[in-house]
């Protein structure tokens, strides 16, 4: 009788969490099934290039798990219930909206759950941003943002609502490979307010260079088909509203019984575990996870890399009865693209407050570069370094609804 886990979405946190238990664990005692509704592993710190126009491959998530004995459903996950360890999933309908026939609807069981079902954009409520406005958080968004920007002709108005790495990102990449378009940035406060006054400084001229507009002290109250309107009446016109005013986590966590923070992420402990349901982990945007530092971890890339290392280092070692190790989970700062030839690197202190010293330039668009590029590898190639011999389990798995001890 094989252990199964299932692991929940296949974005950074979720593919490389498979890839590594594939590699470390016996096929002979597991059997892992990865649920994801795309299927493309898509890197999403890469989405605002493809946005702008850029061709970029996204490889097939059968490609990625062929040869690793990972099982791939394809399907959206639409609902979780712990006490039975089931997850409900539902056929992701196909482009022309017909019902996919590769997974259909039904339940999955489970003795192990890794949760990383990420994050996507939140709407904060505000009237118009789902019928009107873009975003780059996901792959069809992207595409669909693409395509109308496409079709905006010389001297069209973007407007990019958001001051945070998104938005600075996805601002300064689209005046740099659309400067025929009129590239502008609302931000609610000062724009990079966090970052050290050198780093800051090093920001205004890369928006000066590229030549984009900011609004700052500007909060959008709503978004309509030609424009955004402001808290204090003002009037942005736009041809297209890029929506990057923050993330929100997918509601299933919350309507499962999981214990969840306020922001709908799942509480864990130091090792990635549910404080709610022990058999179930959580990695990625999803995880409500206390940093060494003793505060939340933020939704990022880093996050995940940090989170999911520390789940699946502690579902290997509890599984074959080891030492459960202690990943480090600290924020060292923020990365941020400016175009494909700047970027900056800000470095961060023990409370979260930048430090005088700061990267910028090509220097650091290289080093973004090699990040992005390592990480896409590393996914694409989850049986580099397999072991000959994988770890067997230590006991066998517990089934009709018994639970494994704490």
């Amino acid at each position: 009788m094989k252990h199964r886990i299932v692991v929940l979405g296949a974005g950074y946190a979720g593919a490389f969490a498979a890839g590594n238990l594939a590699r470390r664990l016996s096929p002979a005692d597991t059997e892992i099934t990865v649920v994801n509704a795309a299927p493309e592993f898509v890197e999403r710190m890469r989405l605002h290039q493809y946005a702008s126009g850029q061709d970029l491959a996204f490889r097939a998530l059968a490609d990625v798990f062929a040869g690793t004995g990972v099982r791939l459903r394809l399907a959206r996950v639409i609902g979780v219930d712990p006490e039975r360890r089931t997850v409900a999933v539902a056929a992701e309908d196909g482009p022309d909206g017909s019902h996919g026939s590769d997974a259909p609807d039904g339940a999955l069981s489970y003795d192990t759950l890794l949760y990383a079902l990420g994050s996507s954009v939140a709407h904060h409520d505000v009237p118009g941003v789902a019928e009107h406005a873009f975003d780059v958080t996901g792959l069809s968004s992207a595409r669909r943002l693409r395509e109308r920007l496409a079709g905006v002709g010389r001297g069209g108005g973007v407007l990019v609502v958001g001051e945070g790495l998104t938005g600075i990102e996805t601002a300064t990449e689209f005046a740099e490979s659309r400067p025929d378009l009129s590239v502008a940035l609302a931000a609610r406060g000062e724009l990079g307010a966090w970052l050290s006054p050198r780093a800051r400084r090093h920001l205004r001229r890369a928006f000066d260079r590229l030549g984009v507009t900011v609004h700052e002290h500007t909060a959008v109250a709503a978004v309509e088909p030609d424009r955004a309107l402001t808290a204090d009446g003002r009037s942005l016109p736009a041809d297209v509203t890029v929506w990057s005013a923050g993330f929100a986590v997918h509601p299933v966590a919350a309507a499962s019984g999981l214990e969840v923070a306020g922001t709908g992420q799942i509480v864990v402990d130091r090792t990635m575990r549910s404080v709610s349901h022990p058999d179930v982990y959580a990695a990625g945007d999803c995880a409500y996870a206390i940093g060494d530092n003793g505060r939340p971890l933020p939704m990022s890339c880093a996050s995940a890399g940090f989170t999911n290392m520390q789940a699946t280092a502690a579902i290997i070692a509890r599984l074959t009865g080891g030492e459960v190790p202690a990943t480090g989970l600290k924020y060292y700062g923020n990365h941020i693209s400016l175009g494909r030839r700047d970027a900056l690197f800000q470095m961060v202190d023990g409370s979260v407050r930048s430090k005088s010293w700061y990267l910028g330039g090509r220097t650091a668009a290289r080093l973004k570069s090699g990040v992005l590029t390592g990480a896409g590898w590393g996914i694409a190639h989850p049986t580099f370094g397999m072991p000959k011999r994988r770890r067997r389990l230590a006991t066998a798995p517990q089934r009709a609804g018994a639970r494994v001890a704490a």
